[in-house]
């Protein structure tokens, strides 16, 4: 069996093994990596072999770091990154190759059903109804969205959000508010089975599922790169941020917005944030929009998600795919019964 994994800006790490009884044997790491004294290989392998096969990544990297004493260097790959590999070997964790996306193109859609799409989407990736898939929003009038543990009362001004007629909606994953009215943003999302990230923590599955879109961003002229724990930058500071949600049926949910051409003016009255927090998204003044992807690229928003779309095809196995209509109607069902109800929306205080 065999097993590959590239650790993001690191190096590939391979391992070739056999299984015994059920228990790992003929374990061989190779890869382009740096390892110092040459003598460790054969003690990463000794480390490995004999271990159970239903190991999970922390039990085998725990294994190699045992097995290493201070004077080893691993050099562009860490003992992780080896277990990641075995366990992809024995078929527990899976990488991109293993994967065909369905990849969806911007539908108009109250903005709300896009948030309730994502928990639809996340379940049917889980069972195995709907492969992984990539998805763009587009919508038809003004939201904020908040993430799932922020407080409303907090986050939302209910004075300049009732002027601008903007409502408010909780997404079921973490992190910050998103101001989104229709053409001011550039939203995604990804759902990937949990094989994709295992054994990864949280910070690195992050950077991981984001690699595709730091390539995407240099085909339209923004050199970008990821910064911990989930935000996007150029040089110019902050294009966008992620937040993930992780499904114990086996799906991951990762979804990223960034800042075509906001309203600054506008999202300083409907938002409770300072001139401070709003200076890494692009603008010194409240008085400026906060553009940097219409003004790094000089492209339209369409155009820019067509050349993500294209992107993301280039470096993976995808199929055009579209929403059905069992799942539009199953994501308006859970607007009403969910997204749309005060219980949900302030069940945070």
């Amino acid at each position: 069996m065999r097993g590959e994994y590239k650790v993001p800006g690191g190096k590939l790490v391979a391992v070739d093994l056999n299984v015994s009884d059920g228990r790992l044997s003929e374990v061989s790491i190779s890869g382009d990596f740096f390892l110092e004294p040459d003598e460790a290989l054969e003690d990463i392998n000794a480390a490995l072999s004999g271990l159970s096969a239903d190991a999970g990544v922390e039990h085998l990297a725990a294994a190699v770091d045992g097995a290493l004493d201070g004077a080893v260097s691993l050099i562009g790959f860490t003992p992780e990154a080896i277990g990641i590999a075995v366990r992809r070997a024995l078929g527990k964790a899976t990488g991109w190759h293993d994967h065909v996306f369905d990849v969806i193109p911007p539908l108009t859609l109250d903005p709300a059903v896009h948030v309730a799409l994502d928990e639809v989407i996340a379940r049917e990736v889980a069972t195995g109804e709907r492969p992984p898939t990539l998805r763009f929003w587009d919508w038809d009038r003004p939201l904020v969205v908040i993430g799932s543990f922020q407080s409303v009362r907090n986050e939302v001004d209910p004075d300049g959000a009732a002027r601008h007629g903007i409502e408010v909606v909780r997404r079921i994953s973490g992190g910050g508010a998103m101001f989104m009215e229709p053409g001011n943003t550039i939203t995604y999302s990804l759902v990937v089975p949990s094989s994709l990230v295992e054994g990864l923590s949280f910070e690195r599955s992050y950077s991981f599922l984001d690699e595709w879109v730091i390539a995407a961003l240099a085909d339209v002229g923004v050199r970008a790169h990821f910064v911990p724990l989930n935000d996007i930058a150029s040089d110019q500071g902050k294009i966008g941020g992620a937040a993930q949600k992780r499904f114990v049926a086996g799906a991951v949910l990762h979804h990223v917005t960034m800042a075509y051409d906001i309203d600054a003016d506008k999202m300083l009255e409907v938002l409770r944030i300072g001139r401070e927090k709003l200076s890494d998204k692009g603008t010194r003044s409240a008085n400026k929009r906060v553009d940097p992807m219409r003004s790094q690229t000089g492209m339209s928003r369409e155009a820019i998600i067509d050349s993500f779309m294209a992107s993301f095809a280039r470096a993976h196995r995808t199929t055009p795919a579209a929403y059905s209509d069992s799942e539009l109607a199953a994501a308006k069902e859970l607007v009403e019964s969910k997204f749309a109800t005060e219980e949900w929306t302030h069940r945070v205080p």
